[in-house]
């Protein structure tokens, strides 16, 4: 199974796991503190995928990292990732859970880039816009400028994506010259 396969039937489970139980609030804090911690500790994770130490030594490891600072579910998610050798896939995981709880309470997260940082005026009217025309209530904005566009900005949301840049419109046109023959 490839990873993202792997990743997203695991997070798939604590998501309907959560809403079964009625605990997305908890697990979803539970998550970005797990994920913070294993971002922040690279070693922890290379402790887990360490071949030469065994499964009950993994699962112990687990255990007394996490156990009694998050909730069972939690603890026992993270246990039958590491008893199905699935280690590796704990970050990205608890990423697509994280995803698929924020598209669940319909909020979009965004990634605006603009060759030109944007003032808060433009920024709020960017959201609102997008709340209009989207089906999301609320957006995590991140913006960032990157001067090679030129002008314009870049719109991503998940695998959507609006570019009314610059640079985008200048390689079209530069595309469709390169297309016509002189003769």
């Amino acid at each position: 199974m490839a990873a993202g396969v792997v990743s997203g039937t695991y997070g798939h489970a604590l998501f309907e796991l959560a809403v079964e139980q009625n605990e997305i609030d908890s697990l979803m804090g539970e998550a970005e503190i797990v994920e913070e911690v294993l971002r922040e500790c690279p070693e922890f994770t290379n402790l887990l995928d360490h071949p030469r130490i065994g499964v009950e030594q993994k699962t112990a490891l687990v255990e007394e990292a996490f156990g009694g600072r998050v909730s069972s579910n939690m603890t026992g998610f993270l246990i039958i990732l590491v008893k199905n050798d699935r280690q590796r896939e704990i970050r990205s995981s608890l990423a697509e859970f994280i995803a698929e709880v924020k598209e669940y309470r319909r909020i979009g997260v965004c990634r605006v880039v603009s060759a030109l940082p944007l003032s808060d005026d433009q920024k709020k009217r960017l959201t609102d816009r997008l709340i209009e025309t989207t089906s999301y209530r609320v957006f995590e904005m991140d913006y960032r400028v990157d001067p090679k566009l030129i002008g314009g900005m870049t719109i991503q949301i998940g695998d959507r994506v609006l570019d009314s840049s610059i640079r985008s419109k200048l390689n079209g046109l530069k595309k469709t010259l390169q297309a016509v023959s002189v003769e």
